[in-house]
């Protein structure tokens, strides 16, 4: 099984722990790297505007993402920096690092000479427990304004080594975690080769916020994708959807993250059996996780029009499918449920809603909301988050038959929380759901809540090919 969680549960085994950082030399060619006119993408300049924010936050606000796996054999030093050096280069997210004016509060790219990079490794000893490890490793990464907010190493042992690479999230997103690792056991490969067998180029993410920032900037409140947008918003009392239940949150103090991964199914032939519940009915399973959350949310609330947000990929060319960077947005799913309503009645209307919603991805809410009149009705303020759902076949991602044997991990660090992220994921032999949320007792409750009833819902469908909410509960 593949291991998610807060990086506080990441259990590495000890050994001589090794880390490869930026030179001296580099952070400072970094510094006096040349503005690039290509904006951020939207959601990084959203994304950095709420680490200014939340700086004085006393924790690191942004997110850190780590991804960790192990191989056999001895460690080459010498191959594993010039791998770390060569994934670097390779992917031009890591190229650049941004400023924030405060009197305008601007977000400026800056873009370092590849050739001026150079990461080195550092020996720190033996490291026998966990925890000094994932201290060591949280606090040697960088925050989202530093240039090297991104950290590798290796932990030795006698019979092999783990890998690691801590990355802030400005850099990543959940596939390029996946090719992250691909990427770095092909690059130490063709190192232990010789050198002979480099992988092909990657795609620039600095193209894609290119191609971004021109096409929103002609887009207007007129244009399809913001009408729809701001139809479905103004529809929703000019409101964000929310988690259906009480979190406890929300509050002016900061709420800490706290995660939970159960099992949806233990066996694939559940998971083919939703799948093929979905097919029936002119659907997906992404549109068929998103219809269960709208019956889970009907049956908590009675609200009959469920307005959701999943996570949309949107590498649209070949070269960037093998691009690490941050290309998603969020999209809507709208899904109405009515008392008489069961799954297979909702699942394919939700599929068309799901369709309708790609045809958005182009476009970041963040973009939409720049583009709310003063009298819309929409009253949605800086900082903003929604409850996101997503689902992942991971079984499609480069690399995906190999994660369970080398004890691949993917975590994150614990920021802080308001509302409910929820992936299901689908592996070769079971599916799982994570989910990240506030860590209060209120959350805390209504998650168990939540889980049982999501997970009622994934039972029954697998086993009768239908599900039938029960009447709204009035237990909030």
């Amino acid at each position: 099984m593949i291991n998610f969680g807060l990086i506080d549960e990441w259990e590495p085994r000890g050994g001589t722990l090794t880390s490869w950082t930026a030179t001296p030399a580099s952070v400072a060619r970094a510094a006096t790297a040349p503005v690039h006119p290509v904006p951020a993408s939207h959601q990084q300049e959203e994304y950095l505007r709420a680490a200014t924010r939340n700086s004085s936050a006393g924790f690191r606000f942004s997110r850190l993402c780590l991804i960790s796996f192990d191989l056999e054999g001895t460690l080459d030093r010498d191959a594993m920096t010039a791998t770390v050096n060569a994934f670097i280069r390779r992917h031009d997210t890591f190229l650049s690092w941004f400023s924030h004016t405060a009197e305008d509060d601007s977000i400026t790219r800056h873009v370092i000479d590849p050739d001026g990079i150079e990461f080195a490794p550092t020996t720190h000893g033996h490291r026998e427990h966990a925890a000094e490890i994932r201290t060591h490793v949280q606090d040697e990464t960088p925050g989202p304004f530093h240039w090297d907010c991104f950290t590798f190493g290796t932990i030795e042992r006698e019979t092999g080594f783990t890998i690691y690479f801590a990355v802030d999230h400005l850099n990543s997103d959940g596939v390029s975690q996946a090719l992250a690792c691909v990427d770095l056991i092909a690059l130490y490969g063709n190192e232990l080769g010789g050198g002979t067998n480099p992988p092909a180029q990657a795609g620039s993410y600095i193209d894609y916020c290119r191609r971004e920032r021109e096409g929103t900037a002609v887009l207007t409140a007129e244009s399809p994708q913001i009408a729809r947008w701001l139809s479905l918003l103004a529809d929703n009392g000019g409101r964000l959807p929310t988690f259906p239940l009480d979190l406890g949150a929300g509050g002016a103090d900061y709420t800490r993250s706290a995660m939970t991964t159960v099992r949806v199914y233990d066996d694939d032939a559940s998971g083919q059996r939703l799948e093929d519940v979905c097919r029936a009915h002119g659907s997906g399973v992404a549109a068929g996780v998103m219809a269960a959350a709208a019956l889970v949310a009907h049956e908590f609330t009675g609200t009959e029009r469920y307005l959701g947000m999943t996570p949309k990929n949107t590498r649209s060319t070949a070269s960037e499918f093998t691009s690490v960077g941050w290309f998603t947005n969020l999209i809507p799913v709208v899904v109405d449920v009515h008392a008489d309503s069961t799954f297979t009645s909702i699942v394919g209307p939700a599929q068309e809603s799901f369709t309708a919603g790609k045809t958005m991805s182009e476009v970041s809410l963040h973009r939409v909301l720049q583009l709310v009149d003063d009298d819309s009705g929409i009253d949605i303020a800086p900082g903003w988050v929604v409850p996101m759902v997503s689902y992942i076949d991971v079984r499609k991602l480069p690399g995906a038959q190999m994660f369970d044997h080398i004890n691949g991990g993917v975590f994150g660090n614990r920021g802080s929380s308001e509302e409910v992220y929820l992936w299901v994921n689908r592996f070769p032999d079971y599916t799982v759901m994570t989910l990240l949320y506030p860590d209060s007792d209120q959350a805390r409750d209504s998650i168990k809540l939540y889980v049982e009833r999501l997970l009622g819902v994934f039972g029954s469908i697998a086993a009768t090919g239908d599900y039938r909410p029960a009447a709204a509960s009035t237990t909030r």
